[in-house]
């Protein structure tokens, strides 16, 4: 079984006709490889491709200039975390008077950690993420396998519950063993996987750095930096707070999901329906994962997402903030979704445009003023993505 991501497709085609270096990012396993391959063959006219896990692709590139100057049209290099050392040379290429070559290089890891990027093509590469499997992409009648599997395409795709879980297994040993030490992380696997552990647990809750220092017995700096390194590698999502400018006191530290629902449920040892709808962390794993739909769905970027919190109570799960406009949402798992205080004060503190409560019924019908309650399997009809 295949998943058609023509918007996907559609996307990077549009960003490459635009820059002239287009870096496609995504957590390892996520379908870059086979997105890139796909535009490859919808590519008129010349195309190269280099992987760098290929020792023949690393021995045709190793002499970046010289293998790379003289190609035209499409030049895919896929997991450039590998050899940041083409960054300047793609400098020099997309420089040149009247280029007729457009790059797409494919990388494991956030711009940030990929600082020779940003360092030396400023100004003339677009990153887009590409995540796992959407609501679009799978259907909204298949949101419940989407919900317990994650998105990773290996991991939906497979033929059962039990098989999903096994690869996904894997895919947390090999990424701790082999993937984080290829970017330059020497933190002990052991370690790292407690602490992906330990997140998961935590996973929807504001991030405590000193309960986790106390736990880990380092300082706080350690462990923040320890959450750092895993949002760079694309695992983690950190949910920025929002502060107004009003009496109340606002909470100031990040929220933290683990960013596949799949990889969160393996990890707290869940793998059927019946698991999950036993365990505490049974909501917390249904916010996250609306959470990243809705984003996805309105084609938010990350500087966009906030959630906003005060230590009197008062709190909103997700703030979409574009400009001069702002779209509040609040998930809750239930059938009959209630107007809250809490909802009144997000409005009015915030200034919000609108606020939408995503649950688990089946209908779409006003709440309030301003307020609308949204089932969650009309998403993809009653939310319009942001323009």
């Amino acid at each position: 079984m295949m998943i058609d991501r023509k918007q996907e497709v559609e996307t990077i085609q549009g960003l490459l006709r635009r820059h002239p270096v287009v870096g496609m990012i995504g957590a390892r396993q996520v379908g870059k490889t086979t997105l890139a391959r796909l535009l490859v063959q919808k590519t008129k006219g010349p195309s190269s491709y280099f992987d760098l896990e290929n020792p023949e692709d690393l021995a045709r590139i190793a002499d970046p200039m010289l293998a790379l100057k003289d190609l035209k049209g499409l030049v895919v290099i896929d997991e450039i975390q590998r050899q940041p050392n083409l960054f300047p040379v793609l400098r020099v290429l997309v420089d040149r008077p009247k280029s007729a070559t457009h790059f797409l290089v494919l990388g494991s890891a956030s711009p940030d950690l990929l600082r020779q990027s940003a360092e030396t093509l400023a100004g003339r590469i677009f990153y887009h993420e590409l995540g796992g499997f959407s609501l679009e992409e799978v259907g909204v009648e298949n949101h419940m396998q989407r919900w317990l599997r994650g998105g990773f395409p290996r991991s939906y795709l497979a033929r059962t519950h039990s098989e999903s879980d096994e690869w996904r297994q894997g895919f947390i040993r090999t990424f701790l063993e082999r993937d984080l030490p290829q970017l330059g992380i020497t933190i002990r696997s052991t370690t790292l996987r407690r602490f992906w552990t330990m997140l998961a647990n935590y996973h929807g809750q504001i991030w405590n750095a000193s309960e986790f220092g106390r736990s880990f017995g380092v300082a706080d700096t350690t462990v923040r930096n320890y959450l750092d390194l895993m949002t760079s590698a694309l695992v983690i999502r950190q949910l920025s707070p929002w502060h107004e400018n009003i009496s109340k006191r606002q909470v100031k530290a990040p929220k933290i999901y683990i960013a596949d629902s799949g990889v969160l449920h393996t990890l707290l040892g869940l793998r059927t329906f019946k698991d999950l709808e036993g365990h505490p962390k049974v909501g917390a794993s249904w916010e996250g994962f609306v959470l990243e739909q809705v984003i996805r769905h309105l084609a938010a970027r990350v500087d966009e997402c906030f959630f906003w919190a005060t230590h009197g109570g008062a709190e909103l799960d997700l703030l979409v903030v574009r400009g001069q406009r702002r779209m509040g949402f609040e998930i809750k798992r239930t059938t009959s979704p209630q107007v809250t205080s809490s909802m009144r004060y997000a409005l009015s503190d915030l200034h919000l445009r609108s606020l939408d409560v995503i649950h688990a019924g089946e209908r779409t019908f006003p709440m309030d003023k301003k307020i609308r309650a949204v089932a969650f399997m009309r998403l993809l009809q009653d939310i319009e993505p942001l323009t």
